[in-house]
Order: structure tokens, then C-alpha cells, then sequence
């Protein structure tokens, strides 16, 4: 780095649409997915150093490892860098927003990392796009990435405070061969004219995610039921949703509404692009 210390944002990724198209023969399920990123974020201040640190503080620290088992120390070794990692979890993790993989490509993106496709793979399916850190479709496991043109979304994030593992959440998919996004995705003139198009789609793994954890299925309503709310779905594999609105301020209204209603729950209005 050309700074001894660097402070860096690993935003939250949000699954705009999620299909299921498949499950290889080693495990891994196929997906089609079109993903933004938001304008908030965990945040890590790095520091050269001459061995591998990590601390974890902010609102959503308790039960962050500080060791190697975070995947940001992962991506570190992985990079053979070394250093002090101060990280401030401003998001909730294993909430289907990126979490850990926002923030181990958020270090190996701010440290110029020069990693093969394979070595970022094996830290995780979302880190290729997470190291993107835009608008992307993403396809098979998470390595075919396409840039996407989309006008800035105006979104609400919620988490119930409840966390389901990935796996259960497949567990319980009942059908894995489901049809992908069209083979073109139009040109979006608006926010609106995108949000449109985006009601044709939908997130294949939200069913089973309800089926796991019912107030996802709560929390859908709810949004759906926000001033001016356009569309709520699921992102990734939850348990964090998201509704989409016409404006910021609209999007802030609902924020405070069902902040008001649910004070326990984690709220965001953001812009995705």
C-alpha cells in the first residue's frame, strides 16, 4: 500500500434477483444473479506491520473471530500480507448481504492483490464479485461476472436479527433446476423503468429461507406494506430483505416506520448501484 494506514468500505452486496439453475457434481449449486452494492458498509482501517493482526469492534462484533478463522485473515494469508486489521462490523453477519466476503476483498482490493480466479474462489463464491464492488451479473458459482448498467436504486435493508446457515437454507430448496434471468438484461432508463423489470424475477432461495425462519416471511409483508414501496425481496440467502422505492427520501420514510414498529431490527435506507 502506498499508505501506512488505510481506511476502506466493504458495502454490503445485495442480490437484487437469486435463481437456482443447477447443482454441479462436487456440490456447488449454479446460479444466476443480479447483484448491487450499497453505500454502506463495514469499515477496516489497515496497517503495515510485521505480523498478520486482526480486531473486531462495532455493533455487530460479538462473535467475530479475531483470528484464522475470519475469512478477512484468510484473504490476507492468502495474499502473504501482514499487517494490523482493524475491522468495524457495521453489518450483521451470515445476513445474506456479503458480510465476510465484502471484507476480505475489500483488503485483498485496497492491498492490490494479484490473486488466480481459483484462489479467490476457494475463499468464497461471492468474493469475485464482492472484489468488483459494482453492478454485476453473476452466473455458475460465482465466477462469471458481466458489468451491468443500473440506474441507482433506492433501497430500505432490514434484518430481523435472526441467522440461518447457508446450508440449511439449500437443505431445504426444493428445486434446484430453475430457469435463469433472460440471456439479456434491457437497458434501464430509470430506477422505476429497472424496478419493473426486476418483478419478473425473484429469489429461489426465499421460500426455503421462510420455511427455515418464518419471520422472514413476517418481514416481507411488513416491507411490502412501507410507504411507496415498489418491490421487497430477499437477498441472498437472508435473512436480510430489502424493499426498493422512487427516491432516497421515500426509502429514509420507510426506514423510519419500521424502525418505529420493530425497534430490535437492523434498518438501513441506502443507494445500490
Amino acid at each position: 500500500m502506498a499508505n501506512a494506514r488505510r481506511c476502506v468500505l466493504a458495502p454490503a452486496k445485495v442480490n437484487l434477483s437469486l435463481h437456482i439453475t443447477g447443482r454441479r457434481n462436487d456440490g456447488y449449486h449454479l446460479l444466476d444473479s443480479l447483484v448491487a452494492f450499497a453505500d454502506v458498509g463495514d469499515d477496516l482501517i489497515l496497517s503495515e506491520a510485521d505480523e498478520l493482526s486482526l480486531g473486531v469492534s462495532g455493533q455487530f462484533s460479538e462473535g467475530v473471530p479475531e483470528d484464522k478463522r475470519n475469512l478477512v485473515w484468510k484473504a490476507a494469508v492468502a495474499a502473504g500480507w501482514a499487517g494490523r486489521i482493524e475491522l468495524n462490523k457495521r453489518l450483521p453477519h451470515g445476513a445474506g448481504i456479503g458480510g465476510g466476503s465484502s471484507d476480505a476483498a475489500a483488503l485483498l482490493t485496497a492491498i492490490g492483490a494479484e490473486l488466480s480466479l481459483d484462489t479467490v474462489l476457494a475463499l468464497g463464491a461471492d468474493l469475485p464479485v464482492c472484489c468488483a464492488a459494482r453492478a454485476m451479473r453473476m452466473q455458475g458459482i460465482g465466477e462469471q461476472l458481466t458489468e451491468i448498467a443500473l440506474p441507482s436504486l433506492y433501497a430500505l435493508l432490514v434484518n430481523p436479527g435472526v441467522h440461518v446457515p447457508t446450508a440449511k437454507i439449500f437443505g431445504a430448496l426444493e428445486v434446484r433446476d430453475n430457469l435463469p434471468m433472460p440471456k439479456d438484461i434491457p437497458h434501464f432508463t430509470s430506477n422505476v423503468d429497472c424496478v419493473d423489470w426486476l418483478r419478473s424475477q425473484r429469489n429461489d432461495l426465499e421460500a426455503a429461507a421462510i420455511s427455515q425462519a418464518p419471520v422472514i416471511g413476517r418481514l416481507l409483508e411488513d416491507l411490502s406494506d412501507t410507504s411507496d414501496a415498489l418491490l421487497a425481496r430477499m437477498s441472498g440467502s437472508g435473512a436480510t430483505c430489502f424493499a426498493l422505492y422512487p427516491t432516497k427520501k421515500a426509502a429514509q420514510k420507510a426506514a423510519y416506520e419500521l424502525g418505529c414498529e420493530h425497534p430490535h431490527w437492523w434498518c438501513a435506507a441506502v443507494t445500490l448501484n
